[in-house]
């Protein structure tokens, strides 16, 4: 009997792999892009960079001139400080002060604005390489991409396809 039991169960586990055969047969393709790679040489991040250099660019020259005017006053300040009487002393230290605390504000603002922008035009280039990793992962039978890992074989960077079709404008 007990031999017949075994036979049974080595019958069921036989069975068991026939039937599991043609699932381990079947390929799991995995894909890997690199998110730092496409907003870097991707046409449409390299546009959106430039775009945010004009746009910005009037307003940082205007900050580095104010920037420089400053430390010129604050130099004429130190030469002429200890010969002015203190009443003269203490206005130009307040003035000082006052446009010290304006440029402060303005360059906050325009790091504020400039990272709000920023993020706006990457989130936009994203989603457009999101669009064309889900195309090129059908096209291609892909059954997983992930955009973060510890490591990656390069056999599985499908990066560069990405960035073709991006800059080709393969996205429907």
């Amino acid at each position: 009997m007990n031999d017949l039991l075994r036979q049974c169960v080595a019958g069921m586990v036989f069975g068991g792999l026939l039937v599991l055969a043609p699932v381990q047969a079947q390929e799991f393709r995995i894909g890997f892009v690199s998110t730092d790679r496409i907003f870097k040489e991707a046409s449409t991040a390299k546009a959106a960079q430039s775009k945010l250099e004009q746009e910005f660019s009037k307003r940082e020259k205007d900050i580095v001139d104010l920037t420089n005017t400053m430390k010129a006053m604050v130099d004429k300040f130190e030469r002429e400080g200890p010969t002015l009487p203190e009443g003269q002393k203490t206005v130009r230290q307040k003035q000082l002060l006052d446009q010290d605390r304006e440029l402060q504000r303005k360059r906050r603002e325009f790091q504020e604005d400039l990272t709000s922008r920023k993020n706006e035009e990457l989130q936009q280039v994203l989603e457009r390489a999101n669009r064309v990793v889900k195309q090129v992962a059908e096209a291609e039978k892909y059954d997983l991409v992930l955009q973060e890992a510890v490591y990656v074989n390069p056999k599985h960077d499908i990066t560069d396809k990405v960035i073709k079709s991006l800059n080709a404008g393969g996205v429907k």
